[in-house]
């Protein structure tokens, strides 16, 4: 029982169901699968949906019917919907540093700040949609009457493993990046923490962010990142919540259709720079004769 309501009569506790986030909707399991999450003290905080094989398809194919949208959205306008998305990260601080709370064991201060430092790192990557052309592309140099430019165009659909430990700071230092530069994502969250990816999901779907945008799976990382390092629809995967030891066998499944694999070991705390924003982009160099 929790607080008493108006009248004076006891109430239940409002337990939250906690779902994955697919094409803008949030579906239970196909497999009615769920697992505990529990917190550094081993207290139960929630059960989470366990994402199946099929679950991880169809966020690929929700990510892919986006891809053409949001990949042709003006870089202008792609920025604003992500600041939009800080706006509201902003307005939900309090809950993001309470998750931190159970889920992390921070003090209340180290979390608001944590939390905070993540919202200050969504509007970083916010300001820059209309700035990676000039960083990734350009006029060439080239000998003879031709016009030579090189043009930054996004991979893809882009799987992201997200950091195991970093909740929330790692979580958007994943995710935006890759948003921001006109692909979209499929998510495989934290597998032992995973409520702070759901409480962005739930941000991202009373935003401006197009649905299939960005999916996000909860779930075991060892059942999911093959189905979506084999899967023939995904252009790229960014393997940085995988331990290093198990990289290998994903790297070689990529390999079926040559995928662009990433993988680092972030500093979260660090300014980020622009490693993450050119590591899925490809880019699209036109020859031109003068004069023509």
């Amino acid at each position: 029982m929790s607080d008493r309501g108006a009248a004076g009569t006891p109430r239940l506790d409002v337990r939250k169901t906690y779902k994955l986030f697919i094409g803008g909707a949030f579906p239970r399991s196909e497999s009615g699968r769920s697992y505990p999450v529990s917190g550094t003290d081993g207290t139960l905080l929630a059960h989470a949906a366990r994402a199946s094989r099929k679950d991880a398809r169809d966020a690929v194919t929700a990510a892919r019917a986006a891809f053409a949208g949001w990949s042709g959205a003006t870089a202008a306008g792609r920025g604003q919907v992500l600041y939009r998305v800080a706006e509201m990260l902003e307005g939900r601080l309090a809950q993001f540093a309470a998750l931190l709370v159970q889920g992390e064991g921070c003090d209340p201060g180290e979390a608001e700040r944590a939390a905070a430092v993540a919202v200050d790192r969504w509007v970083w990557y916010a300001g820059w949609p209309d700035k990676v052309a000039q960083v990734a592309g350009g006029a060439n140099p080239v000998a003879g009457p031709y016009v030579n430019v090189s043009v930054p165009e996004p991979a893809g659909v882009v799987a992201v493993v997200a950091p195991a430990l970093s909740s929330l700071l790692g979580l958007v230092s994943v995710v935006a990046p890759v948003i921001a530069t006109g692909n979209t994502a499929v998510v495989v969250a934290s597998e032992q923490r995973p409520l702070p990816a759901v409480a962005l999901a739930e941000v991202l779907a009373t935003s401006d962010v197009p649905a299939g945008v960005v999916n996000v799976l909860t779930g075991p990382v060892a059942e999911l990142a093959p189905v979506l390092a084999g899967h023939m629809d995904v252009n790229a995967i960014d393997l940085t919540g995988v331990p290093p030891g198990d990289r290998a066998g994903l790297e070689r499944l990529a390999a079926g259709n040559v995928k662009r694999v990433f993988a680092a070991a972030d500093d979260w705390q660090a300014t980020p720079g622009t490693r993450r924003l050119l590591a899925f982009l490809e880019t699209k160099t036109v020859w031109h004769p003068v004069g023509i």
